[in-house]
């Protein structure tokens, strides 16, 4: 789980990097780039909290219900 912690980090601190770099002044080819390494982190960091959470409920599943005792 903490290399989940830290990958989502890196992504989200990437993510932030790149937005910083579209509010400076950036070639055409610069921005084109940024904005395409921006949308990769998302992706990357979306498909990652995606996994953490399938694999939440799939443990909250397998545990017994406390309920039921």
């Amino acid at each position: 789980m903490m290399i989940d912690d830290q990958l989502a980090r890196a992504h989200r601190n990437n993510i932030r990097r790149y937005r910083h770099l579209l509010q400076t002044s950036l070639t055409e080819f610069e921005r084109q780039f940024v904005e395409r390494r921006l949308n990769e982190e998302q992706s990357k960091l979306e498909v990652l909290v995606s996994s953490f959470s399938n694999e939440a409920h799939l443990e909250r599943s397998r545990a017994p219900d406390s309920r039921l005792a």
